[in-house]
């Protein structure tokens, strides 16, 4: 067979042409790290590499997603913690203002001081994350959680869900807690508060006469009626001052205790009800009352801006009367009882955001790890191995070369060589 000249110059120019592209190829994946440089390449592991690579984007969104979640939870453990200090402050100065040796000034100036903290704590209630919105009106976090309504009394504005954020593909995380649960509501376990209507001079309200009492205190968790709530009512019948007491619960009963009242001496007299024991002193007048609520119960929200403005309004008012006195210790008592149990309720939320904080330290481990085993299985898939391709470089370089003097060699046999 007859090879022409134009065929082998043909075949020569091919051959090195495949030699410079398969060289060019193999200079590409080392300039740019990669073995899979277009699909083509390999078309199976680049559809691995996609869905490896989506999935570490979405890891990294996650990543992301703990990082405003740390945020937020962080500031709520800040707040939660001056309200801590704040309500620790305000017990402190009504265990002050309960001394018999201070005037109705010195009770003034405590109560400027406990109008300070009562306006540091809305103002906490109020307070906003890194993005201008609110902490604690669960979703409702462009406006301000806790605002006065035209009496001067603080409204909760918010909503009663947590705001939540999905920090892993399988949690979505409450990194909020909302106003009520913090600032109107009580522990699981708190147990019974006793108070007696505030005595307005111009309406006319509120108990005339002097009863005071200590409690109530818990005896049986297991009597009848304890959980029900109470109201302890006095009754002058014929001369003699009777202490009745009705489950507000059950209606439909006798009194629970009909009985004269002897608590006018100098130790008060124990009235025993539904597991809860409660000592009354003083000389009430007919138809006073004292309730006994559940704290947080229907009857008796657990409202923490409720609780500090009654007892503002008790330090502010001058005690010039056995009734105004009365007044003052019975609301003292009850504020009291009622900042005990906003300060365990504000711990064990603060609590909870604690605990929050370290399981976002324990998913961001686990995503970590996630995230190597995606960067060492996409490595696996596309990312060169230098050591044989630096090898196949030399190797085509070789071919390449041996190709050009091949073409070299061959362009010299011509019959025209032969010819003289």
């Amino acid at each position: 067979m007859r090879i022409s000249s134009v065929t082998m110059f043909e075949q020569s120019a091919a051959s090195i042409n495949r030699q410079q592209a398969e060289f060019m190829k193999v200079n590409e994946q080392m300039a740019s790290g990669r073995r899979v440089v277009n699909p083509s390449d390999d078309p199976q592991a680049a559809s691995r590499a996609v869905g490896v690579d989506q999935s570490q984007a979405v890891t990294q969104q996650y990543a992301d997603a703990r990082v405003s979640a740390r945020n937020a939870l962080s500031q709520t453990e800040s707040v939660l913690n001056s309200v801590s200090d704040a309500v620790t402050s305000a017990k402190t100065l009504l265990v002050q203002a309960s001394s018999d040796t201070l005037s109705d000034v010195d009770r003034e100036s405590i109560a400027s001081e406990m109008r300070g903290i009562y306006e540091t704590m809305i103002g906490q209630a109020n307070a906003t994350d890194g993005n201008g919105r609110y902490l604690f009106g669960g979703y409702a976090d462009n406006k301000p959680p806790f605002v006065k309504d035209a009496d001067g009394q603080v409204q909760y504005a918010g909503d009663s869900n947590n705001r939540e954020q999905r920090i892993d593909a399988s949690r979505l995380m409450p990194v909020t807690s909302n106003g009520e649960d913090i600032f109107q509501s009580v522990p699981s376990g708190a147990g019974y508060i006793a108070q007696t209507p505030p005595i307005d001079a111009d309406a006319g309200t509120g108990n005339k006469g002097n009863v005071t009492f200590t409690g109530p205190n818990t005896a049986d968790v297991n009597a009848d009626g304890y959980g029900d709530n109470f109201e302890i009512k006095f009754d002058d019948n014929s001369g003699d001052m009777n202490v009745i007491v009705n489950n507000l619960d059950d209606t439909s009963s006798n009194p629970v205790v009909d009985t004269k009242y002897t608590g006018g001496g100098e130790d008060g007299q124990t009235v025993s009800f539904g597991g809860l024991n409660i000592t009354l002193e003083g000389e009430p007048a007919s138809g006073d009352t004292v309730a006994v609520q559940k704290a947080g119960g229907s009857e008796h929200s657990a409202d923490l801006f409720s609780t500090m403005e009654e007892t503002i309004r008790v330090l502010e008012a001058p005690n010039d009367s056995p009734q105004a006195k009365a007044d003052f210790r019975n609301t003292v008592n009850a504020a009291m009882r009622n900042l005990d149990n906003t300060l365990d309720n504000v711990l064990t939320v603060r609590a909870s955001a604690g605990a929050r904080l370290n399981e976002l330290d324990v998913v961001d481990g686990v995503g970590a790890n996630r995230m190597q085993n995606y960067k060492q299985t996409l490595s696996d898939l596309v990312d060169l191995d230098y050591v044989d391709t630096i090898s196949e470089y030399s190797l085509r370089q070789v071919g390449m070369q041996a190709s050009q003097q091949a073409f070299a060699n061959i362009k010299s046999s011509s019959l025209f060589d032969y010819l003289r």
